[in-house]
């Protein structure tokens, strides 16, 4: 599948400039989500949105796609690969976060082999982040998307991490809506807003939260 495309399809009608504006905001909390840490790995990165924006020291991004040069920031180690096949320190990472990308898996197998490894590259007492399409929440329009293949829910990823050796540290069914392509535009100040006040999440989240801790 070219993903490149695909994408390019998908948020054909987002404007780039405000969607990173709105990460912005998102990954400065969840970097405060997983305990500040200082060597942070996006292993499905794309267009750098979370990696590039994260205020971590070292930041490594993952992704099977080769972007244009200046997609990530100059300090970002960039590594263009399938993340199964991706040469990564051992025992290094402090915090891990995985966004909308299990789903994307051909099997719960391939899904437990990922997190092994993201276990294997973490160090004692790192966390990890997974965020992904509830569909509990979201049935009606979950196989919208063309590479949706497996069905979670954030039961079921807590269940897959404490399977690859973490501890679940915290569970959040409903936290961002289901995605940028809804009826408001991207708007980094109503992003903050929104952050700040977990009783929206329970109204309009539609993806889950799981934090795991090795």
């Amino acid at each position: 599948m070219n993903y490149q495309r695909l994408y390019e399809y998908r948020f054909r009608d987002i404007d780039q400039d405000a969607r990173t504006a709105v990460w912005g905001e998102i990954a400065p909390f969840i970097h405060e989500q997983l305990g500040a840490p200082q060597r942070v790995l996006d292993p499905a990165a794309g267009r750098g949105e979370f990696i590039n924006a994260v205020p971590a020291r070292e930041r490594w991004a993952v992704d099977q796609v080769a972007y244009d040069e200046g997609t990530y920031d100059a300090g970002v180690t960039s590594v263009v690969s399938d993340i199964f096949t991706a040469e990564l320190p051992a025992g290094h990472f402090e915090g891990v976060w995985v966004s909308n990308f299990l789903e994307h898996l051909l099997a719960q197998e391939a899904v437990a082999t990922f997190l092994e490894k993201m276990r294997a590259s973490m160090a004692s007492g790192g966390r990890i982040a997974v965020m992904g399409p509830n569909f509990r929440y979201c049935a009606k329009e979950y196989f919208d998307m063309a590479d949706h293949t497996l069905i979670f829910t954030h039961r079921a990823i807590a269940e897959h991490l404490y399977a690859a050796g973490f501890e679940v540290e915290r569970v959040v069914p409903r936290f961002l809506p289901y995605s940028f392509t809804g009826k408001l535009p991207p708007s980094p100040a109503l992003t903050r807003r929104y952050l700040q006040m977990p009783s929206a999440w329970r109204a309009l989240g539609k993806q889950f939260l799981v934090i795991g801790r090795c």
